[in-house]
This record gives C-alpha cells, structure tokens and sequence, in this order.
C-alpha cells in the first residue's frame, strides 16, 4: 500500500483511469501488437491521429504516460509538467515508507510559505538590536557559510520573546524573506492531533521536511503553547510528554549536524518555557516595545500631515505612548483617522435619502482634537509585565555589548 496514491485525491474518473491502465496495459499492447488501436473522435486528438490511451467520461483522451505521470504524482506528492519554465528541483515530499507517513507530511506542507512573505527589514521599525543579532545569527550564514565553521557553526534554535504586538512574527517573516528560506510557519494546532502517537510523528516529519527543503525556517509561534514546563503540579498528559520528548530530540539532533534548518520561536511568556528547550534555544533575542525613535517612525508613516495644513503633534503622540506596543500605536493612529469618517457619517446619516456613490462628501484630514480623543479611547494592552522581560533578558538573554 505505500505506493499506492492517496485516493482522496483522485476524482471518481482518474481512480477508474489508473486501474484501466494499471491492469489492463497487457490487453492494449497486445492489440497494439496486432495492428489494432481504439478508434476515437478526431476533435479528441490533435492532428487527428490515434491515441493509445483510454477516453475519460468527458470525452478527453489520457495516454498510458499520462497515467504513470499521475501515478508518479501520488507517490512523490508534485506534479511533472513537461516543457514548463521553472519546473522544480525537488519534489514537494520526500520519499516515504509507509502511505501514514505521507499523509502527516503531506498535512503539514499546508503549512509551507512557498512564495516570498515579502517583508523587508526596513518595514520593521526599531528594533535595531533585535536584527542585528538575526542577521548575525542566521542571515550571514546562509550569505556566506564559509566562515561559520566548527566552532562558528550557526546557531540552530532562536527565540524571539517579548510582550505581544512588538513585532516578533514580523522579525521571523522578515528573515524568511531575507535569506529565501522555506518558511514553516507552524502553530500548536500543526503538531498536535487526537490520535495517539501522531503528534510525536508529526514532529518527526515536520524536520524531515525542513531539511528535504533546506535551507529553511521553522518559525513557531507561541512555543510556551507546545513545550512549557514539563511535569508541574504531576498533571501533564502522557501525550503532552511525548511530544515535548520528541521535539526536544529533534532540536538536539539539529545542533550536530550542519544542514542549516533553522527553529524560530516566539513567545510572550518566556518564563514559562522547558529549561531543556530554553537550553536548545541558544540564541534568546528581547523584542521590547518600541523607543521613542520607533514611534515616531510608525506615526509619521500611519499619520502622514496634509500638504497645506498644520503638521501633526507627533512629539505629543510620541510623549502619551509610552508603554504602547506596536499594535497598540496601529490602533491610535486607526481611532484618529475614523474622527474625520465620523463627522462625515453624522451629515450623511441626517439626509433623508441615499447618497449616489459620485456624490459622498470627501473625508477631512486628521485634526489635532482627533489625536486627543484617539489617544484618550486607547490604552496600553503590553505595558503589565515589562519588569518581567528585563529581568528574563538579564538572566537568559543574548545582549551586544560594546
């Protein structure tokens, strides 16, 4: 059955078509042998010649290759298209024993960022030490793996903690789209299933995949989710146990080999995670909220001032948001642009009959009222727990020091 494909996958014409060709290829050589072939419609063939294939029930014509194709397709997971530009190198899955191994991988390649996440470093705002120590631990080596040797050998495991909405899944996309990588972007609900003992298996095949498509990232969000603490309050699952073994083997395994599979991880309660995890995480980055720099960057880039009319109170903005988040800054400025949509609203709303769409008034700019209301209708949402990130960041973080 390994070789069989997955059925599920087929129509109810192409299972038929296989099985034509799969058993009855004897009976067509054999008329090919004595001269006789299917006669078909020559609308159904180009140039009206005849074919050695076996019609389908809309009325196409599919060739014994066609069908080994398919087959080949099924077991390999990626379609060959002969004489398309940008044909792929390798195939999507690698080549699997058993059909159960395959439907895991075949699960978690849903999960593959194929295309470019396409977010630059310069879209990041701040943060400087932050991608200082990413392109020193991962970017530079995959640019030049030369000089990462022995004991230069790359870090494997990066964590990426801080409070929520700094920017951490930012930094992740922002490397896989850097360095090109295959980017895994993988969740609890990935790796984690009711069936006994496959979540343990699908942690095995998500690293067998990271290093059939290296270079490539491993970008877990929210890890402390998967692997916190292991047997507090004598409480945890059996299941639980085995999955936080498993992908501490699978980490372990990555730092003594050379492929260069990277594991991303974020979390915002990093105090909360296994110490044998934290040890595989060698390279423990802050992501802290944002320096006044920062902010202003991200007003000035949200709130752009009108041509022709007062600039903005940006040093205000910068001085009420201390403590804000990045997402946090992305919702004041939001609150402050809906003041001039309101005000236009409320005059459409007193009109008795409906505005045509080439009649609607034009919404006025931001005004300076508008950002004190914004800013008095939006509170901080990650400013609780500061102190904790510093003092995690003393005892366990990787800091630059001049």
């Amino acid at each position: 059955m390994g070789d069989e494909p997955s059925i599920t996958r087929w129509s109810f014409e192409d299972f038929k078509i296989f099985y034509a060709a799969k058993f009855g290829r004897k009976k067509l050589e054999e008329k090919q042998q004595d001269g006789t072939n299917h006669q078909v419609n020559s609308g159904a063939i180009p140039n009206g010649g005849s074919s050695n294939g076996i019609i389908n029930g809309n009325g196409n014509v599919k060739s014994i290759s066609d069908l080994e194709q398919s087959e080949h397709q099924g077991r390999t997971g990626v379609a060959q298209h002969p004489g398309v530009e940008g044909r792929l190198k390798k195939p999507l899955l690698p080549a699997y024993d058993t059909a159960e191994m395959r439907t895991l991988a075949e699960s978690l390649s849903r999960d593959i960022v194929r295309g470019n996440p396409d977010v630059k470093w310069e879209s990041i705002k701040g943060l400087e030490n932050a991608k200082r120590l990413l392109k020193e631990a991962v970017v530079m080596p995959i640019k030049y793996p030369r000089y990462f040797t022995g004991l230069l050998s790359p870090w494997k495991g990066i964590l990426l903690f801080g409070p929520p909405g700094t920017g951490k899944t930012m930094l992740a996309k922002a490397v896989a789209t850097e360095c090109k990588t295959t980017f895994f972007n993988i969740s609890a609900s990935s790796v984690v299933s009711k069936w006994r003992g496959d979540s343990e298996k699908l942690i095995k095949v998500l690293f067998e995949l990271a290093r059939h498509h290296a270079p490539s990232t491993i970008f877990l969000d929210e890890i402390d989710a998967i692997i916190s603490q292991r047997g507090e309050g004598r409480s945890e699952h059996e299941a639980s146990r085995r999955l936080k073994t498993e992908l501490l083997i699978q980490m372990d395994g990555l730092t003594r080999t050379n492929e260069l599979v990277f594991v991303l991880a974020a979390t915002n309660l990093p105090w909360e995670l296994d110490a044998a995890m934290l040890r595989r995480l060698e390279k423990r980055i802050l992501v802290p909220l944002p320096e006044p720099e920062a902010r202003k960057a991200m007003f000035e880039e949200l709130l752009p001032s009108t041509p022709g009319k007062d600039d903005l109170p940006y040093e205000l903005l910068i001085e009420k948001t201390e403590g804000y988040s990045g997402s946090d800054i992305r919702l004041v400025c939001k609150e402050a642009a809906m003041q001039p949509l309101r005000r236009v609203m409320a005059l459409l709303e007193d009109e008795q009959e409906l505005v045509p769409d080439e009649e609607l008034p034009v919404v006025g700019p931001v005004l300076h009222e508008d950002i004190e209301v914004a800013l008095r209708n939006t509170r901080p949402s990650a400013h609780l727990h500061a102190h904790r990130y510093d003092k995690f960041n003393q005892d366990y973080g990787s800091q630059i020091l001049h």
